[in-house]
């Protein structure tokens, strides 16, 4: 059986989810009551998020290299990054990395691929929303991403390192982001919206969306995490 290593706490609450979707995912196929092996390396969010936001990405670079080579000699067979955010540097990561690793964003856009969507809205956090890590693999796809304007940017990342991060959930952020994404769908005819926010589809349900499917990133990533686990 091959082991997964994952590289959480960045959010702690959307590891929990991770680790939950894993477990839950892999018995849903699983006919002789095994249960998949598990890695969990818990790094320090502020760190990563202070270095990002003083764009020391070489320095992000090097302290997710080290985290992920722990997992390595714990025993890992392959290895994630449990957060959008981190793929900013995930060339560099995966260039240097002892294990395979799998791309949350390379496989969002192979979930949107067959699902033929060609225009979708991001959510996330400011990093993900004013970084190009998803435009550069979704735009080789001939699919357009719109972000929302930097009002409702800074709203939605202000409300996802204040609330969503420490497991808070209130009805009003969760109206707001609502009213944003209906926005993103009046304003530029989005066909669906990613959460490229680990923790946003703890407020945002996949029930919520009326008129666009919502792409939850936790739930794709972990599609392709079962694929490796159950891999021959």
């Amino acid at each position: 059986m091959k082991t997964v290593g994952i590289i959480g706490g960045i959010g702690p609450e959307s590891t929990i989810e991770y680790y939950r979707l894993i477990i839950s995912s892999y018995l849903e196929n699983e006919k002789q009551g095994n249960y998949p092996q598990i890695i969990i390396n818990s790094i320090n969010m502020k760190k990563m998020l202070d270095l990002i936001g003083q764009n020391q990405l070489a320095e992000v670079t090097d302290y997710l290299v080290a985290e992920v080579r722990k997992l390595a000699k714990a025993g890992a067979d392959f290895a994630l990054l449990a957060s959008n955010t981190p793929h900013i540097v995930f060339d560099q990561i995966n260039q240097a990395s002892p294990l395979p690793l799998i791309s949350i964003v390379e496989a969002t856009c192979e979930k949107i691929m067959n699902i033929g969507l060609k225009r979708v809205g991001l959510f996330g956090t400011k990093f993900t929303m004013q970084n190009s890590f998803y435009n550069q693999i979704f735009s080789v796809n001939d699919i357009s991403v719109i972000v929302p304007n930097k009002k409702e940017q800074n709203y939605i990342h202000d409300k996802y390192m204040g609330e969503l991060v420490k497991g808070i959930i209130r009805d009003e952020t969760k109206n707001e982001l609502l009213k944003i994404a209906n926005n993103l769908k009046n304003t530029n005819d989005i066909q669906g919206l990613i959460l490229g926010g680990t923790e946003l589809p703890l407020i945002l349900k996949e029930t919520d969306a009326t008129e666009i499917p919502f792409l939850d990133t936790t739930k794709i990533h972990v599609e392709s995490i079962i694929k490796m686990l159950t891999l021959k």
